[in-house]
């Protein structure tokens, strides 16, 4: 059995006045998703908990079955400077670095207006030749996504750092990274002063006074968030008895894949954003499942749009997501045995362009398992699913034990 899981990231929502009541997932035209719900059995997942953080990192673990209590590590910078094969001694501390917009002490995009990898990889390069040091190391990621690797054994994780996508809108002072303890004081005015300091000079960066004169959001500052120590998981393969690899744009997912065993796949054209090549990531899978048991396929593009704001775009997401990946692969694998799974690692409402805490709905296919009667994939249908309400640990069990 071949088994694969398309993750839509944030594709769960809240019902929506401009949608007359509805979700983006129910306004969205979804046919390949609506038969992967009908013709299996849905449910609804426990991704994140009230008294941790609502993230991806969270939610991930969970979904590829390590219990976040036991397993997480206080913050995605591991995980991310994982999928760049940094390797973190036992005092080093990694942290999630944004190339964000601020106009007038308020942030105004947490994203930097969505800036290509190559303006992004300039901006960074740039932030090195002046910031680095032996102790203090920028890493580029992808687009506005970067890292900061903090060395030494001199600084600490006990800071409170604000993910910039919670805070849009907001002040940047008021929001600044604050010590938990007095062991985190010299950390946070640390940090706190390089972000200070970046503002002054990607302000005046060749590639952001271009953007300018263009009418187009500068990304002038960087923000820390996502602070962690090194974090060891067991192995997927020892543990579940199969092989997996995962495709996706984005470093966290990388990470985590890179951290439990799994194979990455780096698709030509895969941006984490609404431009990413669908296509390409379908084809990936099916050549992936040649050689592997189980592939994670994961599309960052609902949950940009979510943070966004968008409802056009989060449904256009959802839609592409829908007919050129998904319909993708039910149409090359219909005459093979698989088992395949849709679902998103947490809820992005429009409305409040955030993670929120709400279950988010589940569908699994496979030929050989009889339906539940549920008829189209959403957060309401999959309500009277066959799964019920489930703990998001538990998801790979399910997916592999689905009779």
């Amino acid at each position: 059995m071949k088994y694969i899981i398309v993750l839509g990231d944030g594709m769960a929502d809240w019902p929506l006045k401009e949608l007359n009541g509805r979700t983006p997932l129910e306004a969205a035209r979804t046919p390949n998703m609506d038969y992967i719900a009908k013709m299996g059995r849905c449910g609804l997942l426990k991704t994140l908990q009230e008294d941790m953080p609502y993230g991806s990192d969270v939610a991930n673990l969970a979904i590829l079955g390590y219990d976040p209590r036991k397993y997480y590590a206080g913050g995605r910078g591991p995980l991310e400077a994982a999928s760049k094969d940094i390797t973190l001694k036992g005092d080093d501390i990694a942290l999630r670095c944004n190339l964000i917009t601020e106009e007038n002490g308020i942030i105004k995009d947490h994203s930097g207006g969505h800036i290509s990898s190559e303006e992004g990889r300039q901006l960074i390069n740039s932030i090195k030749k002046e910031m680095d040091t032996p102790e203090i190391e920028f890493v580029y990621g992808t687009g506005y996504r970067n890292l900061l690797i903090l060395r030494s054994g001199k600084y600490s994780a006990d800071i409170c750092c604000i993910p910039p996508h919670d805070i849009i809108g907001q002040n940047v002072k008021e929001n600044s990274v604050k010590p938990l303890n007095d062991s985190g004081k010299a950390t946070s005015e640390l940090l706190n002063n390089l972000m200070t300091r970046s503002k002054n000079l990607l302000e005046k960066h060749p590639i952001n006074l271009k953007r300018k004169k263009e009418g187009k959001t500068m990304a002038n500052m960087l923000w820390f968030w996502g602070v962690g120590r090194r974090l060891n998981l067991p192995d997927f393969r020892e543990r579940f008895g199969l092989s997996g690899v995962l495709i996706s744009a984005v470093d966290l997912l990388k990470g985590l894949a890179k951290c439990i065993g799994f194979d990455v796949i780096d698709v030509p054209g895969a941006t984490g954003y609404l431009d990413t090549d669908y296509e390409g990531k379908a084809d990936a899978a099916l050549n992936a499942l040649e050689t592997r048991d189980l592939v994670y396929v994961h599309v960052e593009a609902p949950d940009e749009a979510g943070h966004e704001g968008s409802i056009e775009k989060k449904i256009k997401a959802i839609e592409d997501l829908d007919s050129r990946l998904i319909g993708r692969l039910l149409n090359e694998l219909k005459d093979n045995e698989f088992t395949i799974a849709v679902l998103p690692d947490h809820a992005t409402p429009i409305a409040q362009r955030t993670h929120t805490i709400d279950p988010v709905p589940f569908a699994i296919y496979s030929p050989h398992i009889q339906g539940d009667n549920v008829n189209s994939y959403d957060e309401k249908s999959v309500k009277e699913g066959y799964f019920g309400i489930r703990e998001g640990k538990d998801f790979i069990n399910i997916l592999l034990n689905t009779e």
